[in-house]
């Protein structure tokens, strides 16, 4: 009894979210001159797409979902498109039939425009790049697409163009929204380059890492650092095309320098010990593959660093093996000119 019971109970619930995609659908169709309705409608619709996988496999199965990726084309209210996009990103993120539906060059273009439109607020560019994550996070097809349709291309622009000074005030609501959308840009190039791993998308950001290099250098925020070292990491991984490349432009130089100043102030902020064990991840990543090139490191006593920030007692187990593993490759190919302690 309790069974179907249960049964039952899951079918209803079922009706009812395929009634409410209907009635939605038709409002969206039926309000076209009212776009706080059309907002409303399309953020319920994404409220429902999250709560059920297959909420969203229904709404492709009816039209919605070709119906308003043609409204975040063609509506002319910025707050319709952004509603648009926003319910398009939630439903490529929770079902890969309804991303792959979605990853076409015509969307990724339309999505392209969006971005690179004087016009577009910054609102409307974030909700666009949270499409463009959508489309692209685990499906090699979108990264493909991300390439070859520009759009990567825009989306390093705005990388280097998006924040302006070094200060980063995030208490000013201007800078703020800039930065919400400069790190959304950043967890998308993240996925263009990674998961799976993407050579060619590898190498076209190594045009980046300067103007990462800059940033690390003048600006030592936590807000910062980890979403660049995250894209450092990634960019590089199991890449010595890219990794060589990396030091060449002086990325491991600058790396050590941030990691010597967080391992100095780690002893008065847990903090800086914690983003420390982030930067030291990244170190790792760049000499996995070739442990020759820790020899860059022996100028900072970076060996002397880490075996310092290990013992660290407020840094957790997962945090002091990444240590460990860095130190292991740190000393892999260690010689006489290498900065040991023993």
């Amino acid at each position: 009894n309790e069974i179907e019971k249960g049964r039952q109970t899951e079918e209803y619930i079922i009706m009812e979210m395929k009634t409410d995609l209907n009635l939605l659908l038709e409002c969206l169709k039926y309000q076209m001159d009212n776009p706080f309705s059309q907002k409303e409608a399309l953020v319920t619709i994404h409220s429902i797409c999250q709560q059920n996988n297959n909420a969203g496999v229904y709404f492709r199965e009816i039209g919605g979902l070709m119906f308003v990726k043609n409204l975040a084309k063609s509506s002319e209210h910025s707050m319709v498109k952004e509603a648009a996009l926003y319910t398009l990103g939630a439903v490529a993120e929770k079902n890969v039939y309804c991303q792959q539906t979605l990853c076409t060059s015509e969307l990724f273009e339309d999505l392209t425009l969006f971005l690179s439109n004087d016009d577009s607020n910054t609102n409307l560019k974030r909700m666009s790049v949270y499409v463009i994550l959508g489309l692209v996070s685990n499906n090699s097809n979108g990264q493909t697409l991300v390439r070859e349709t520009g759009c990567i291309t825009v989306l390093s622009q705005l990388f280097r163009t998006v924040l302006s000074k070094y200060e980063l005030n995030l208490s000013d609501k201007n800078v703020f929204q800039s930065y919400q959308l400069w790190s959304s840009v950043c967890s998308t190039l993240c996925v263009c380059v990674n998961n799976p791993q993407n050579d060619e998308n590898q190498m076209f950001c190594c045009s980046l890492f300067s103007h990462a290099n800059e940033w690390l250098t003048n600006c030592m925020k936590p807000e910062i650092i980890r979403p660049i070292c995250s894209f450092i990491g990634l960019t590089l991984a199991n890449n010595t095309y890219v990794q060589k490349y990396f030091i060449s432009v002086g990325g491991l130089d600058v790396l050590s320098q941030v990691l010597v100043q967080l391992e100095s102030d780690s002893h008065k902020a847990l903090s800086s010990a914690k983003l420390a064990v982030v930067v030291t991840k990244t170190v790792d990543a760049c000499i996995a593959d070739n442990p020759a090139f820790g020899v860059v490191l022996s100028k900072y006593h970076i060996v002397s660093k880490l075996l310092t920030l290990l013992s660290n007692e407020s840094l957790d187990s997962g945090e002091k093996f990444s240590i460990i593993l860095a130190l292991g490759h740190c000393t892999e190919y260690c010689g006489k000119d290498w900065d040991l302690p023993w």
